[in-house]
């Protein structure tokens, strides 16, 4: 009974997501307040029975159920219990019930915590969100139900992908469809703005959580999937501007944009037609993602799809919202009101140069990632498109917005001093500029451009800092006093401060990459490889036996001027049921760096091929990321932005104003 609980489950959410679309938004107009009222218990009920059929759908994986098509496909009895879990997103059927259950997620909070909107807007936004809803059931109902039967069942199943089988598949598209999915907030309150007519400053007080909620957990989701390529598939990269890669980076560059854009629309009532935009751009970046990787046109451990049926559904879903929403858009952009007024040089004029370099950086993406797909569809050619494209377009716009950035965060609003910014930000760019000249120095001969990218970074860094100690420190008072207005500060100027902080150890961990070390060869059991100064020596090589697969693991010791440092053990893996082999990488962390160890094929005459890496800073291009989404969480935790209310300072000097809020 647990195929067939779970797919009634399933119709019923359907019905309800499509009750929940059209009695809101048809009767919202003549503010009938009872159909309005049935917004929010349809919500609820349409994301109960979604959970429901999603906790069928895992209970029928952990059981091993092969009698479902889809567990037959991507399981096996004897598969770890985590991996059995993760299997149910693991393929296409399921990582699109997953999308659906963290849309219901997100509409289940709107409609329990949202009690501060507007009793029409919030119907509005609520009967979007179940048009997106009805879009997708629909979707797996008819094209992708995860709970068709096999007639007669097998006896055992065909296991998951070996590649997903890690934990960073139990992380990475959870958190990738959190980001994804949390644009949609976004979205419908963009589209019952426009429906209304009417936009203000609350609007942002509204979209700015949800828009950041969302931000927060792609910035966790792209980082966690760029981790798990680096010790996955044993390339030793952590980015190779894969179009499924690029799929998620638009929407996080759309969405960074979104999220300041708001930020001006709250402070200054401008920017009210862009931000509106942006809202509907964001979400159709996501959208078009999910049509790349569902639909069949890619080849990639991440698209599951190859039925032509489900990329054409998928297709008419991204025309009607997508095209819908623009079309919505031009009929009532121009009847919105213009916001307030500020000077090019202010805060809010560096936040519109901030959005045009990240608009520009996304639009570079998109066209790098779908101009090889048209040009295949038109004429049959295929290409590739690939770092040298985006090394050109990408990287000096990014690097732009860098240079920008502290400045931009420490200019006051409505109306800056560039000449006073540029004082107080010496000092920042100054020691950047020192440590850029030693990195340069001690990797002479190396790549130019890698000290000028950490430079950027480390000016981020230094800039962030600066602008939260001129907030708490303005004119030279006491240590005491600092620190008691630096209390003051509102969560959201931290929290700001350091995102940006994080952007930077990312950029420095990226531009670290440039010295790293690489050996390539064919190794013996007691061979030795000199790599950036260690001595890596094959120890021994010997089998081990898992729960579904068998492997050899080689280990290996590192040492320095003949100090042992530790061992290294890489392994090569063959999973007894597809036979497919795997390579699961050795690290060794040294502080915020790494010697990386992948095996390749064992020779005929015993050697086996290794390729030792050593990767100087790259776990910063993690830990900055994990930075970023602390600032976003810090800047959650402010009541000002849950609540979208003003909240008392908690202290406040009569001798001196206290600093405006970020």
């Amino acid at each position: 009974m647990i195929a067939e609980t779970g797919f009634f489950a399933l119709l019923l959410a359907l019905a309800l997501s499509i009750l929940l679309a059209a009695s809101p938004l048809a009767w919202s107009a003549s503010n009938d307040r009872a159909i309005m009222a049935l917004a929010r218990p349809l919500m609820l009920a349409m994301s109960g029975f979604v959970a429901l059929a999603f906790a069928m759908l895992t209970a029928a994986y952990v059981v091993s159920d092969f009698s479902l098509a889809t567990v037959a496909e991507n399981s096996h009895s004897a598969v770890p219990l985590l991996f059995k879990i993760t299997g149910v997103w693991g393929n296409h059927e399921g990582s699109m019930l997953l999308w659906a259950l963290i849309l219901a997620i997100y509409g289940a909070l709107l409609a329990l915590f949202g009690e501060g909107l507007p009793e029409r807007l919030r119907a509005r936004v609520l009967s979007v969100q179940g048009l997106i809803a009805a879009a997708f059931l629909a979707f797996i109902v008819f094209t992708s139900n995860p709970f068709l039967r096999l007639d007669p069942a097998p006896g055992e199943g065909q296991d998951l992908n070996p590649v997903l089988q890690d934990i960073g598949l139990a992380i990475h598209p959870p958190l990738l469809y959190l980001g994804y999915v949390g644009f949609s907030v976004a979205f419908a309150f963009a589209v019952a703005a426009l429906i209304e007519g009417r936009i203000d400053a609350a609007f942002a007080r509204f979209v700015r959580p949800w828009t950041l909620t969302a931000w927060s957990f792609l910035t966790l989701g792209i980082a966690m999937g760029s981790y798990w390529a680096y010790y996955v598939l044993g390339w030793g990269g952590f980015w190779f501007w894969e179009p499924v890669e690029n799929a998620s980076l638009m929407p996080w560059l759309a969405g960074t944009a979104l999220l300041h854009s708001t930020l001006v629309m709250e402070k200054r009532d401008a920017l009210k037609v862009w931000t509106l935009l942006l809202a509907i751009l964001t979400f159709s970046l996501s959208l078009l993602g999910t049509f790349l990787v569902r639909s069949g046109v890619l080849t990639s451990v991440h698209a599951f799809a190859s039925d032509p049926r489900r990329g054409v559904f998928i297709l008419a879903i991204l025309t009607i919202f997508i095209g819908g929403a623009l079309t919505l858009f031009a009929l009532k952009a121009g009847d919105l009101k213009p916001g307030g007024l500020f000077a090019p040089v202010s805060r809010e004029g560096a936040l519109v140069v901030n959005n045009l370099l990240l608009a520009s950086a996304a639009a570079t993406v998109l066209i790098g990632t779908l101009y090889p797909l048209a040009l295949e569809a038109v004429t049959g050619d295929k290409i590739s498109v690939g770092p040298p494209y985006f090394n050109a377009v990408f990287l000096p716009l990014m690097g732009l917005l860098l240079l920008v950035l502290p400045f931009g965060q420490s200019l006051a609003w409505k109306r800056g001093e560039l000449l006073g910014v540029a004082q107080r930000l010496l000092a920042a760019l100054g020691l950047a500029l020192v440590l850029a000249l030693v990195l340069a120095v001690i990797h002479m001969g190396g790549p130019v451009l890698a000290p000028l990218g950490a430079g950027l970074g480390l000016f981020l860094i230094f800039g962030s800092a600066s602008e939260l100690a001129t907030r708490s420190w303005p004119d030279g008072g006491s240590l005491r006093m600092a620190l008691r207005r630096a209390g003051g500060l509102p969560r959201q100027a931290f929290g700001s401060a350091i995102a940006h902080a994080g952007l930077g150890l990312t950029v420095i961990g990226i531009a670290a990459t440039a010295w790293h070390a690489e050996e390539i060869s064919l190794m013996h059991v007691g061979d030795t490889r000199n790599l950036a100064g260690y001595t890596v020596t094959l120890e021994k090589l010997y089998p081990l036996k898992g729960p579904n697969y068998s492997e050899t693991a080689a280990v290996f010791s590192v040492a320095d001027a003949g100090i042992t440092k530790g061992e290294v053990v890489s392994t090569k893996r063959i999973y007894s049921v597809r036979g497919t082999p795997t390579t699961q990488v050795g690290l060794m962390t040294m502080g915020l760096s790494q010697i990386y160890v992948s095996l390749g094929d064992r020779e005929a005459d015993g050697r086996i091929g290794v390729r030792l890496y050593w990767k100087p800073l790259v776990l910063l291009i993690w830990l900055g990321a994990l930075v970023m989404a602390a600032g976003g969480a810090l800047s959650l935790s402010d009541r000002r932005l849950r609540l979208g209310l003003p909240v008392r300072a908690r202290f406040a000097d009569a001798s001196r104003p206290t600093a405006p809020a970020e």
